[in-house]
Parts: structure tokens; sequence; C-alpha cells
């Protein structure tokens, strides 16, 4: 057996804290027993349109593009209240006039990749 490189042991660690942060997700929402009530349907692009739309600040703005794809990457392998959760977190983010200038760089929205919370 071929052992793993550096690359490789990275990608499975993040797909074991995506899968433990799925787990904890169903554990404190578990799917509800109601008939679906399906949201009107939408593009990523129209959310971003609207991200950048409500954000307090041209800082915000600017973060939303890759606020919304990091989200949009992760969301076929997430249930659909997670997704709509970490919207609802990017929303509240960029709307707040203070999140910018209180990050540690206004210019790079992540110090690190991880999941939001």
């Amino acid at each position: 057996m071929t052992e793993l490189d550096p690359h490789q042991k990275d990608a499975i660690g993040r797909v074991a804290r995506l899968h433990e942060d799925i787990q904890r997700f169903r554990q404190s929402w578990p799917a509800l027993n109601t008939p679906p009530d399906q949201t009107p349907p939408f593009t990523w692009g129209q959310l971003e349109r609207q991200l950048c739309s409500l954000s307090a600040t041209p800082d915000s703005a600017a973060m939303v593009r890759d606020l919304v794809t990091a989200t949009r990457k992760q969301a076929p392998f997430k249930p659909a209240e997670m997704v709509l959760r970490e919207i609802l977190c990017i929303a509240s983010a960029v709307m707040d006039e203070t999140f910018a200038s209180s990050a540690p760089e206004a210019s790079s929205p992540y110090t690190e990749e991880g999941p939001m919370r």
C-alpha cells in the first residue's frame, strides 16, 4: 500500500471534518416530519447579487463572491437546511457594518478555510 502524500492527507482531513459538521448539524436539527414546502427556486448568481445589494459596506460586498462560492462548492454534500443556515450567516455578516473592520484583515475574508458556524 502506498503512503499518502500531504495533499491527500489534507483532503481526507477536510472530508472527515465536513462529515463531522454534517453529523453535528443533523443531531441539532433533525429532519422535520412535515410535507415538503419548497422555497421558490433561485440561482447562486441571484443570491450573490442580493447579498451584495444588502451589504453594509463596499468591503462586505467584496467578500460576497468568495463566501457564496465556498458555500456553493460544499452545498451538494450538506443537508439543504445546513446550506440555508450558512446563507443566513453570510447575510448577517455582510449586513453588519462592523464585520469587516473587526476582522484581522479586512481585505481577506478568510483567515483559514473551515465550516461556518
